[in-house]
């Protein structure tokens, strides 16, 4: 049981949480003359004055520069596609008259929160808003919640603080780079144990092994580019 936790810890040790807040980053408009409905997921502003926003688009073959996206039921919110950054990435352009936190408060009244559909496939509920953000969530910006921050209740959090365990509050925005970076990582271990495992395979010319091998070689290059170009792509406008 994941509060047994306390029985690891002691008086002057130190827990170090995530205090980044998930925002309604999921959004569904459709796309100009056609009426298509794509799904654009928000990943985090590059300009405020300018209105640009990261995003990513689905279904991507669909959304080319110059296509205008209307979001609303009476299609108040427009966004311009301004640039292409990856195979699904696009900068928007919200098409916005007033304060920037009015524009902040109309587009996520768009939005709903980013639940994962690998993991939760239902709909979305009002109530998502508040099960999917960490007890001590206040910075907002991230597109999913810190996963292990969801297990800690503020129950929990009492009885660490009275074992006398310290607490520091750090923001660690969880956004696409954050996953890439964590995919890298794996790939980066899956070649390690592949040629380890070659070490103590006597069979390792075998033409199954080397296919394998060819087919590593190949993906972890594509994502590899994937996750450079996605670092180069998503540095804030200045």
């Amino acid at each position: 049981m994941f509060k047994d936790v306390l029985d690891y810890f002691d008086d002057k040790d130190v827990f170090i949480f995530n205090d980044t807040k998930v925002f309604p980053a999921r959004l569904y408009g459709n796309k100009e003359k056609t009426g298509a409905r794509i799904e654009v997921f928000l990943l985090r502003e590059l300009n405020e004055e300018l209105r640009l926003w990261d995003v990513l688009v689905d279904p991507a073959r669909k959304i080319r520069i110059g296509n205008k996206l209307y979001f609303g039921p009476d299609d108040s919110m427009v966004a311009e596609v301004i640039d292409n950054t990856t195979s699904r990435g696009r900068t928007l352009r919200f098409l916005y008259d007033g304060p920037h936190d009015e524009f902040k408060k109309a587009l996520y009244s768009l939005g709903e929160t980013p639940l994962p559909h690998s993991i939760i496939n239902r709909p979305v509920e009002p109530e998502d808003a508040e099960r999917f953000q960490s007890i001590f969530a206040k910075n907002e910006g991230a597109v999913t919640a810190p996963t292990a921050s969801l297990h800690f209740s503020r129950e929990l959090m009492k009885r660490l603080e009275i074992k006398g365990i310290d607490f520091v509050i750090l923001t660690i925005t969880c956004n696409i780079c954050f996953y890439l970076s964590i995919i890298f990582f794996i790939m980066n271990f899956m070649r390690h144990q592949i040629y380890k495992q070659a070490n103590n395979n006597a069979d390792n010319n075998s033409d199954s092994y080397q296919t394998i091998i060819s087919d590593f070689h190949f993906f972890s290059s594509k994502i590899k580019r994937s996750y450079q170009k996605t670092l180069k792509n998503t540095r804030p406008t200045t």
